[in-house]
């Protein structure tokens, strides 16, 4: 009778799936008496079963899938296998990323289909169960066991494991779910689990992470280390289970679709990807499943040959000492050309050009930002949107364009958005899957990874001007002229408070930061921002950046408890870089109450609807003031609002300069002081325009006056 193969899967890295699929093994073999075979399928983790067995076999599955079609034996397989003492045998997958992408699917098929007359139970280590391997099991497969926990962000995961198995039209009943370290404390039960996984769940294994420990700790399964503990009478009940309820003989009849792989190749399976390692191979690439250019494959190769000579994980990598920098860098250059000099580079490398391009990248993957350190040396890029590994548009002129450079592979990336934010104190993982920071230049980044990103990590980099922009730089852009500039400066001189609005990317940081500079030099400046990106040019200024939660969720700083310390440090100016929420109420109250000049940013569309925004951010702070009081407050305390606006060829541009004139009933009043009138478009599609005066005389120009400042008349006269 032909033996049965268990496909077991993860929901989610960590949930314990391979400690599951040796333990299954092994409790068959201490309840049946029949030898199991354990296959290590698992080509992301890369030998987590040789820890979990405490084996370390010589020849791995890659091997395996390439042995020449025939029959399959004991004796064949010996060379391939460990027999182990406790009575199972045993085939690792490779330690080894480049050698896992060589694995042979067909190999594999072949294998999987002869095995069976060898054994009466395999139980097949899957890993996340989408790459192409993991399919091929599942075509071969009695059974699919989805190890799943009671967490919200593993739940979600495994519905997308679920969905995709059903999109690959294996039968519902071949799918059985079980529930991983549960413990009835958990706030989810397998009612919940099940109601949001639409399956019912076969069993539970508790929770016991001491045994489980100390067995890894002694490289021996808990079913041999710690036979007689709850977590090893589970997993008996398990089998057991299965043998009384016929499980495999009854799901051995059903009808498995074939093809498989290459129905998900052909994209009819969403979202289900290649093999993904360690070492950054993902087989989903351009280049098709399980392979890689040569370039990219020598690439990994010299990087993984350079982590072994030099172990930059101990070595200061992100130093701000640029002479540290230096001798780093001159350093693991030498050893790269050490590694290349073993390298048969004569077919790939074949010009002086092609060898400095290759050192390059190595240099940059290992000490910089990988293939974002050209695109971030590059004057005239503004805008870094990476999108997937191997899409990522940058942004020139205003303009969005598809660049030439990518990523080689997720893992690569996941390196880069370690190196950006570690240095910070920042974190970004699966409990925090999304991140804001800055870089050493104070270019601001913002991450996010899986699970929210589905298409895989993503980021956002809205590069900062090497050379600080000054009001003179915006004239020259077109984005104010001479006399708004000066009338600008007037307003921060005066102290007045001002508001700068505009639409994500329209340029209110950089003006605001323009605006900061009109500061006097005399006067102590307090910023308060979530990422650093203010450059003030001033000597007497103080910085304050927010601080996220820490790994326990605790020690949050935000921009409200910033705001609230430093009225508290004799500020003459304080500028916030955004306000987002409750903050609003705490900088309109500084502004009300002797700190004026203040000076923060609004997402708005026009001046209007600034007031209605701030309004709103004002109410989410909870102290449920009446819309009249809130607008009261608002017309006190703001003096202008300058509207900053992106149009259509990418332009930024100055589009209102309003004075916030006071109440009239239950309204803000809003004057317009200077408009954009926009007259058409050029022969490049440029907008044409000009800055014009409304002819309305602002209220403040008085005070102005009276402070010895000069403000012609006619500059407000309408044209």
């Amino acid at each position: 009778m032909a033996g049965h193969i268990i496909a077991v899967v993860g929901g989610k890295g960590g949930v314990g799936k391979s400690v599951f699929a040796a333990n299954l093994a092994i409790s068959h073999l201490q309840e049946f008496k029949q030898r199991p075979l354990i296959v290590d399928l698992d080509l992301s983790s890369l030998g987590d079963q040789n820890i979990i067995l405490g084996q370390s076999p010589q020849k791995n599955i890659v091997d395996v899938s390439k042995m020449p079609p025939g029959p399959i034996d004991p004796k064949s397989l010996s060379p391939y296998m460990v027999n182990a003492s406790a009575g199972y045998s045993y085939i690792g997958a490779p330690k080894d990323a480049i050698v896992a992408r060589d694995i042979d699917l067909d190999g594999i098929g072949r294998f999987l289909k002869a095995i069976t007359q060898v054994f009466s139970l395999i139980v097949v280590d899957c890993g996340n169960g989408t790459d192409p391997a993991a399919l091929k099991t599942f075509e071969a497969a009695t059974v699919i066991i989805v190890v799943t926990t009671a967490d919200v962000i593993v739940i979600n995961q495994t519905k997308r494991i679920l969905g995709k198995i059903q999109e690959l039209l294996f039968p519902p009943e071949m799918v059985q779910i079980v529930i991983n370290r549960y413990s009835q404390a958990n706030i989810i039960n397998p009612q919940i689990i099940q109601k949001n996984l639409g399956r019912p769940i076969y069993a539970a294994v508790p929770e016991d992470m001491a045994t489980c420990e100390a067995s890894l700790a002694k490289s021996t399964p808990l079913c041999i280390g710690a036979a007689g503990s709850p977590i090893a009478r589970a997993y008996h009940d398990i089998v057991r289970k299965m043998q009384q309820t016929n499980l495999l003989e009854t799901l051995s009849k059903l009808n498995k679709p074939s093809g498989v792989v290459a129905k998900a190749q052909a994209g009819l399976s969403a979202g289900v990807t290649g093999v993904s390692t360690d070492g950054g191979v993902n087989a989903s690439s351009k280049n098709g499943v399980g392979t890689l250019d040569s370039w990219t494959a020598m690439k990994l190769r010299i990087h993984k040959a350079l982590v072994e000579q030099m172990d930059l994980k101990k070595m200061n990598t992100d130093t701000n000492d640029s002479k540290q920098r230096a001798v780093l860098r001159e350093r693991t250059q030498k050893a790269v050309l050490d590694v290349l000099g073993k390298e048969d580079t004569s077919a790939l490398l074949n010009t002086r050009e092609l060898k400095a391009q290759m050192l390059k990248e190595v240099l940059d993957e290992a000490l910089g930002l990988g293939p974002l350190e050209d695109l971030l040396a590059d004057d005239t890029v503004t805008e870094i949107m990476v999108n997937a590994r191997d899409q990522i548009y940058i942004e020139k002129s205003g303009k969005p364009q598809l660049s030439k450079v990518n990523f080689s592979s997720e893992n690569q990336m996941m390196n880069v958005i370690e190196r950006i934010v570690t240095p910070l104190g920042r974190r970004v993982d699966e409990k925090i899957p999304y991140v804001d920071a800055r870089l050493q230049d104070g270019s601001r980044v913002h991450v996010i990874i899986p699970p929210l990103a589905l298409r895989g990590p993503t980021i956002t980099i809205r590069k900062f001007p090497k050379k600080r922009i000054e009001y003179k730089d915006l004239i020259q852009f077109g984005s104010i002229t001479e006399e708004i500039a000066d009338f600008l400066r007037c307003c921060v001189e005066a102290k007045l408070n001002i508001v700068v609005s505009g639409g994500t990317g329209s340029g209110k940081t950089t003006l605001l930061n323009v605006l900061s500079n009109f500061i006097p030099s005399t006067e102590r400046i307090i910023t308060v921002e979530d990422s650093a990106e203010l450059q003030l040019g001033q000597e007497h200024v103080v910085r304050l950046e927010t601080r996220p939660k820490n790994i326990e969720g605790e020690g949050e700083v935000s921009i409200r408890d910033l705001i609230k310390c430093c009225l508290r440090m004799r500020p003459d100016r304080i500028v916030v870089g955004e306000c987002r929420g409750g903050e609003a109420l705490d900088m309109l109250s500084a502004m009300n109450t002797g700190h004026s000049g203040s000076l923060t940013t609004l997402h708005a569309n026009n001046p209007r609807e600034c007031l209605a925004r701030l309004e709103t951010l004002v109410m989410m702070a909870g102290l449920g003031l009446s819309p009249k009081a809130i607008r009261e407050n608002i017309a006190s305390a703001v003096g202008v609002i300058i509207q900053q606006s992106r149009l259509s060829d990418g332009a930024r541009k100055v589009t209102y300069i309003t004075e916030v004139v006071g109440m009239q009933g239950e309204v803000v009043s809003l004057q317009d002081i200077f408009v954009f009138k926009q007259e058409g478009m050029d022969k490049k599609r440029k907008v044409v325009g000009r800055f014009v005066p409304t002819g309305f005389i602002p209220k403040f120009v008085e005070d102005m006056e009276a402070k010895g400042m000069k403000i012609s008349r006619s500059l407000f006269a309408s044209k």
